[in-house]
C-alpha cells in the first residue's frame, strides 16, 4: 500500500516456457538485474512476471528481450489476456478464390493483424492479431465495408490445447516405454536376457530414441537453452540423467560391451516426467477454473436501441451511452443504469446473495446479472474492461499473480536448489568411484533386500546408477508450485463467494490477524440513517418553537452526509417547507454551519455545540435516552441560543451479531470505531457483542487509532466502507473494503466484500486460514520429500526409475492438494 513514487511503473509480461520453480528463479535474476528494475516477481502457476521498474531507465521491450535472452518466451500481457490472440471468423458471401483474397486483404490491411488466411472451401477466416491494436469489431467491420459478411467463432482454448498436446506426448512415451518395462523387468529381477544380449541392448536403444528426442525434445531443447544462458532447471536434472542413462546404450553397443545399458531407463525416466507434467497441466488448469467461470458468465449478444428499432449486436459492439432492452430472463450485456421498466434482477454472480434486487429507474445493474420479471431499458455506463465483472477477473488475476511472504522463503531455497543438486551428483559419483569401503559397506547392509541392487557390479556402474538416481529424485518444481497453486485456488474461492482479495500478500497476513476493527455506519449498519426522535428546548425562542426539524432539515439542505440526508428526508415526510441556506459550511464528523434568513443556524454533535458556547443542558434528560438506545443526537441552535434536538437511527445488518459472535469464537478481539458519542457507541457495541469501543473519532483520525492498537502489539483488520476509511485500512495489517454492487472501493482495501455483509470477514478470515494450511502442507510435502529420497538416492538405494515416478508425483500431489479447497465450505449459514 506504500506510494513508491510517480515516476514508478508496474508491468506484467507473459512468459512460456517455464516448466520448473527453477525457471521463474532464473528469470526474476536476469529481470533484477535490468538496470532501472525495482522488483520483478515470476509466477510460476499463472507463468506471469510483475515488474515494478524506472520508466525512464527502462521499458517494457528490455524485459521481453531479457526473458528471451534467457531462454524463455515472452508474451505482452495485453496480448495474452485481453483476448485472444488468433482468432477464427465464420465469413458468408464469399463465392469464389477472388472473394476469399479480398477478404484476406481487406482483414491483413489492418494495423495489429500478423496473418490472415482465409479459406473458401470451410468459409473461415483465420487471423493471428495484436488485442492492443486491433479488435474483433474492427475485423468485422473491414470485411462488411469489402462486401462480405462475418461471425466470430469461439477460439479453443490454449491452456485446452496445450494439456491435449502434454497427453498426446505421454501417450507417445509409454507407447514405447512398455514394451521397454515388459522386455526390461526379467533382467532386472531374474537375470533373463531375451533373445540374446546384442538384441536387448539394441532394442532398449532404439525404443528409447523416440521418447527421449521426438517427444522429449521439448525438454531437452529448454534445459539446453538454460544452460547455455548459464542457469539450471529441473529440466536440465531430467535431461542430464536421462541422457546419462540413454548413453551406456550406444556405448554398450560399439565402445564398452562389459558396461550395463540403462537406455530404457532413461526413456522411462522421460515417460515419468511427461506423465507428471500432463497431470499436473490438468490439475493446474483445475486451479484456474474460478477465472473461466467468471469469463463464461459474460453475456454473448446485447439488444441495442437504434433509432427506436431493436438490434442485436455482439456485446463487443456495444458502447458507452447506447440504450438496451434486457427481457426477462435475458442476461444484462454491460454495467448499466435503468431508463425504464421495473423488475427484479439475479444478482448472486456478483454478490452471492440469492435474493433478486427489485430494480426501478435510476438504479445501476451489473453486467452479465440476469434480468428476472419485467422487460427493461439499460443505460450502458461501463463497458469491455471497466465492467465489474472484467475488473473482478482482473483483480483475481492479480491476486493469484502475487506472492505472499512465505513463499520468498521457498524461492530462496528453489534458487540454490538445481545447482546443489549438480554438485550432489557429482561428488556421489566420485565418491562411489574413489572410496571402496562405500560399496563393501554397503554390500554388506543391502545385498538381497532390494532386486535392483547389485553391488557386485563396477564402481563405474554403480556410480552411474546413484548419480541418474540423485539427479531425477530431486523436485524444485514442487517447492514451486507449494504456494501458487493454493494461492490461486483460495482466490478463485473466494471470488465464488463474493470475497475478492486484491493483494495475495493479504491471504498470509489474514490468518495472523488477532483483532478485527469494525467502522459503525454502513459497515456494521445498513448505512441508512432515518429519522426517530424531535424535541425541542424550553428555552427555545418563542418564534422558533416547533422549528426544530424544520431548521436542521434547512441547514443540512446541501448536505451530502448520511445524517444530514436522514434529516431532511425527515422532514420532507412531514410536509414540512424547507429553504435553502444563503451560506453553508461542513465540519467533518462535527456538523454543519448555515445561515438562513439572516440567522446563524448551527446543526451537529454535542461536542461541536459546546464549542461554540451552546450549553445543551436544558435537554439533557432526552439526549441520555436517544444516547442509551443508540441513536444518534443532532442538536440545533440559532444566533446562539439551544432550539432543540432530533435523533436518527441506522439498522444492524442483519448477520452483524452472529459474524460478531463467530468472530469471538474463532479467537479474535473485536472492536468498533465510530464518530458517534461514547453512550451511543457502547449501546450499539452492546447489542452486537463488542467490549471495545473507539467512539468520538473523527475520519482523519481512525488511522491514528489503528496505529495505537498496533502498538500495543496487535495485529489489526480493519474493515470498512473503503471510501472515508481509506487512511484506517491502509495503516491496519489488513484492510477488508465493504462494496456494494458496482461501487466497489477496489483500491482501498486489500479483501473487498461484495456483499457488503459482516459474515464475509467471517468467510475471509477462515479462507485465509485455510488455504495457508495447504501452503503449509504443501511445502512440508515438498521439503520432506527431498530430504527423504535424495539420501536414498546419493546411497544408491532409489532405483532412477522408481526416483523419476516419485519425483512426478511429489508436484502432482502438491498440485491435488492445493485443489482440495475447492470442497472447503466458507460460509458457515451466516448469509
Amino acid at each position: 500500500m506504500s506510494d513508491r513514487g510517480k515516476n514508478k511503473k508496474k508491468s506484467t509480461v507473459k512468459v512460456g516456457g517455464m516448466t520448473c520453480a527453477s525457471c521463474a528463479q532464473t528469470i526474476e535474476k536476469s529481470l533484477r538485474k535490468i538496470k532501472g528494475v525495482d522488483e520483478a516477481s515470476v509466477n510460476l502457476a499463472t507463468e506471469k512476471a510483475s515488474i515494478e521498474y524506472d520508466p525512464d531507465q527502462v521499458d517494457e521491450e528490455d524485459f521481453r528481450e531479457t526473458i528471451e535472452n534467457a531462454g524463455y518466451e515472452a508474451i505482452d500481457e495485453a496480448e495474452a489476456d485481453r483476448g485472444t490472440e488468433e482468432v477464427s471468423l465464420k465469413t458468408t458471401g464469399m463465392t469464389c478464390a477472388s472473394c476469399a483474397d479480398n477478404v484476406e486483404k481487406a482483414i491483413s490491411k489492418l494495423e495489429g493483424v500478423y496473418n490472415a488466411n482465409v479459406n473458401l472451401a470451410t468459409e473461415k477466416a483465420r487471423v493471428e492479431y495484436r488485442p492492443d491494436l486491433v479488435s474483433i469489431s474492427d475485423m468485422r467491420k473491414a470485411v462488411e465495408e469489402a462486401g462480405y459478411g462475418v461471425e466470430s467463432e469461439e477460439k479453443p482454448e490454449k491452456e485446452v490445447e496445450e494439456v491435449e498436446k502434454a497427453r498426446k506426448r505421454t501417450l507417445v512415451a509409454w507407447g514405447a516405454s512398455i514394451p521397454i518395462i515388459v522386455w526390461m523387468v526379467p533382467e532386472m529381477i531374474f537375470g533373463i536376457v531375451w533373445p540374446n544380449r546384442l538384441i536387448f541392448d539394441l532394442g532398449m536403444t532404439l525404443l528409447a530414441i523416440p521418447v527421449l528426442f521426438w517427444v522429449g525434445r521439448h525438454t531437452y531443447q529448454n534445459a539446453l537453452k538454460t544452460v547455455a544462458h548459464g542457469s539450471a532447471n529441473m529440466n536440465v536434472l531430467i535431461f542430464l540423467g536421462s541422457f546419462a542413462a540413454f548413453i551406456t546404450g550406444p556405448a554398450k553397443l560399439v565402445l564398452f560391451p562389459e558396461i550395463l545399458n540403462y537406455a530404457g531407463v532413461g526413456a522411462m525416466i522421460m515417460a515419468f516426467h511427461l506423465t507428471g507434467r500432463y497431470i499436473e497441466a490438468k490439475a493446474r488448469g483445475r486451479a484456474s477454473e474460478a477465472i473461466k467461470r467468471l469469463m463464461e458468465l459474460e453475456a454473448d449478444t446485447a439488444r441495442v436501441i437504434d433509432d427506436g428499432e431493436e438490434k442485436e449486436v455482439p456485446v463487443d459492439r456495444v458502447e458507452q451511452g447506447d440504450l438496451l432492452k434486457v427481457r426477462p430472463g435475458e442476461k444484462i450485456p454491460t454495467d448499466g443504469v435503468v431508463i425504464e421498466g421495473e423488475s427484479s434482477v439475479d444478482e448472486s454472480m456478483a454478490t452471492g446473495e440469492s435474493t433478486p434486487v427489485h430494480k426501478e429507474k435510476g438504479d445501476e445493474v451489473i453486467g452479465s446479472t440476469v434480468n428476472q420479471e419485467g422487460a427493461l431499458t439499460i443505460e450502458a455506463t461501463k463497458v469491455g474492461r471497466d465492467t465489474f465483472l472484467s475488473k473482478v477477473i482482473e483483480m483475481v488475476e492479480e491476486a493469484q499473480g502475487t506472492k505472499v511472504p512465505i513463499q520468498k522463503f521457498a524461492d530462496k531455497v528453489t534458487s540454490y536448489f538445481v545447482p546443489s543438486i549438480i554438485t550432489i551428483t557429482i561428488i556421489t559419483v566420485i565418491l562411489w568411484l574413489t572410496i571402496p569401503n562405500t560399496i563393501d559397506f554397503l554390500a554388506s547392509a543391502l545385498e538381497g533386500t532390494l532386486p535392483w541392487i547389485n553391488l557386485s557390479l563396477s564402481p563405474a556402474m554403480l556410480a552411474i546408477f546413484a548419480g541418474i538416481a540423485t539427479l531425477v529424485i530431486a523436485c524444485p518444481c514442487a517447492l514451486g508450485l507449494a504456494t501458487p497453486t493454493a494461492l490461486m485456488v483460495g482466490s478463485g474461492k473466494g471470488a465464488e463467494n463474493g470475497i475478492l482479495i486484491q493483494k495475495g500478500e493479504a491471504i498470509q497476513s489474514l490468518k495472523d490477524v488477532d483483532t478485527v476493527v469494525f467502522d459503525k455506519t454502513g459497515t456494521m449498519t445498513e448505512g441508512k440513517m432515518t429519522l426517530t426522535d424531535i424535541v425541542s428546548s424550553p428555552n427555545s425562542p418563542k418564534d422558533l418553537e416547533g422549528k426544530t426539524l424544520q431548521l436542521a432539515a434547512s441547514a443540512e439542505y446541501n448536505s451530502e452526509h448520511p445524517i444530514g440526508r436522514a434529516i431532511v428526508d425527515g422532514a420532507r415526510n412531514n410536509d414540512l417547507k424547507l429553504k435553502e441556506p444563503e451560506k453553508f459550511e461542513a465540519f467533518g464528523g462535527k456538523g454543519v454551519k448555515a445561515r438562513l434568513d439572516g440567522m446563524k443556524v448551527i446543526v451537529g454533535n454535542r461536542n461541536f455545540l459546546k464549542e461554540e458556547g451552546i450549553n445543551p443542558s436544558p435537554i439533557e434528560d432526552n439526549l441520555e435516552e436517544w444516547e442509551e438506545e443508540g441513536k444518534t443526537v443532532i442538536l440545533v441552535s440559532v444566533d446562539g441560543e439551544l432550539v432543540g434536538a432530533v435523533a436518527v437511527a441506522d439498522t444492524l445488518k442483519k448477520d452483524t451479531v452472529p459474524a460478531i459472535g463467530k468472530l469471538k469464537e474463532m479467537g479474535l478481539e473485536t472492536v468498533m470505531i465510530t464518530g458517534d458519542n461514547s453512550k451511543t457507541a457502547n449501546a450499539i457495541a452492546e447489542k452486537v457483542g463488542i467490549s471495545r469501543v473507539l467512539a468520538e473519532v473523527l475520519p482523519d483520525e481512525k488511522a491514528d487509532e489503528i496505529r495505537r492498537l498496533q502498538e500495543e502489539g496487535k495485529k489489526v483488520a480493519m474493515v470498512g466502507d473503503g471510501i472515508n476509511d481509506a487512511p484506517a485500512l491502509t495503516q491496519a495489517s489488513v484492510g477488508i473494503a465493504i462494496g456494494t454492487g458496482t461501487d466497489i472501493a477496489i483500491e482501498a482495501g486489500e479483501v473487498v466484500l461484495v456483499r457488503g455483509e459482516l459474515s464475509g470477514v467471517v468467510s475471509a478470515v477462515e479462507l485465509s486460514r485455510k488455504t495457508f494450511d495447504k501452503i503449509k502442507q504443501n511445502l512440508w510435502w515438498a521439503f520432506g520429500y527431498n530430504v527423504t529420497m535424495i539420501p536414498l538416492a546419493v546411497l544408491g538405494i532409489m532405483h532412477p526409475l522408481f526416483a523419476e515416478a516419485a519425483m512426478a508425483m511429489s508436484s502432482v500431489t502438491v498440485v491435488t492438494n492445493a485443489n482440495r479447497l475447492k470442497g472447503i465450505d466458507i460460509d458457515f449459514g451466516l448469509k
